[in-house]
């Protein structure tokens, strides 16, 4: 099994990341503030303007951590990496599966009932907690919806017909989602989910968890030798990671959403958290980010039993577990890909 290793989020403006033999240095203002061996960094994000030497990108790339490079609000813009890691063979296949659509479609709704089971899960257990009929009966409705759309997933169906369940299953989720948030009401409702931009801070919270948990699962697939781009339930589009898209699906209930309305209820984040750009959109500020970022590797630090493999693993090691899995249908090893189910 694989170590679990830490990820470095830099949110300090004017840092200058640098290198030192075998070591990463920050530095702000000429100052170096820390020191970390590249050896215990499964990757690097860099948020607004932060740099990085052409030397400490070099070492990063020879020792397989890839540096991310997001705006100061999350936005994605590049990332640096490595030669590709694995065997040319399993991308071939990898990309013979996806040009098949019914190989596809198998795949696809494997990940499909993932992510509804584990979004169910979710409101099941907040209906549990509630003492008010009137909000728990929404979500014991909806959890109900969501049964029967996976109950159309035990068999076979085209690939069309599992991304339009896929979406039904979306609308239904969300639309209680309001439900399940019991903090400051006036800065944390929930109307619908809007992405580019966010426009409320519920969204804005979503979206900067959403796109640490893509960033680890590119680099989950990478490292297991799979093209991220090339997925099955989301196809190819020019700069979308596509399978990054389709293996995050089981985790976002689990890993995102639940993290979101935990420093929500828990009253971790406030209105003091979050600010307006001119454009009406709602991003967190450096301090919210911190605290997310603080609460996602806290997060991931958590053991859970894995269904499949009967083993305890940290959560942050789902993604790496998971890829290794898909690779390991992908190449025949496996009659179909076991897609996370949590409890």
């Amino acid at each position: 099994m694989r170590r679990l290793l830490n990820t470095l989020y830099v949110t300090t403006q004017g840092a200058y990341l640098a290198r030192d033999g075998e070591t990463v240095l920050i530095r702000v203002e000429q100052e170096t503030k820390l020191r970390l061996p590249v050896h215990t960094l499964a990757g690097i994000v860099c948020f607004g303007q932060v740099a990085c030497s052409p030397p400490l990108m070099g070492l990063c790339a020879e020792r397989g951590v890839a540096i991310s490079f997001l705006s100061e609000h999350g936005r994605f813009f590049a990332r640096v990496q490595g030669a590709a890691h694995g065997n040319v063979l399993l991308r071939r296949q990898q990309y013979r599966i996806a040009d098949n659509l019914a190989a596809s479609a198998e795949v696809a709704r494997a990940m499909v009932v993932a992510k509804i089971a584990n979004g169910r899960t979710l409101l099941m257990r907040a209906a549990r907690e509630r003492d008010d009929e009137t909000r728990r009966a929404p979500l014991d409705q909806a959890s109900r919806e969501l049964a029967g759309l996976l109950r159309l997933l035990e068999d076979a169906q085209p690939l069309e017909r599992v991304r339009g369940i896929e979406g039904d299953a979306a609308r239904i989720y969300f639309s209680v989602f309001d439900h399940l948030i019991t903090g400051d009401r006036e800065v944390f409702f929930w109307r619908e989910r809007s992405r580019r931009p966010p426009l409320d801070a519920v969204n804005a919270l979503l979206s900067f968890l959403y796109t640490l948990l893509r960033h680890d699962t590119e680099a989950a697939l990478e490292t297991v030798g799979l093209d991220s781009a090339v997925g099955f339930l989301h196809r190819d589009r020019p700069g979308r990671t596509s399978l990054a898209l389709d293996l995050m699906e089981e985790f976002r209930p689990l890993l995102a959403d639940r993290l979101a309305l935990a420093l929500i209820n828990r009253r971790q984040l406030r209105a003091d958290h979050f600010q307006p750009s001119q454009s009406g959109a709602i991003y967190l500020n450096e301090a919210g980010r911190k605290e997310v970022l603080q609460a996602w590797q806290k997060r991931k630090q958590e053991e859970l039993l894995h269904p499949f493999l009967d083993e305890r693993m940290p959560l942050g090691m789902l993604p790496f577990v998971q890829a290794l899995l898909l690779a390991r249908h992908l190449r025949g090893d496996s009659d179909a890909y076991p897609a996370f189910l949590g409890r």
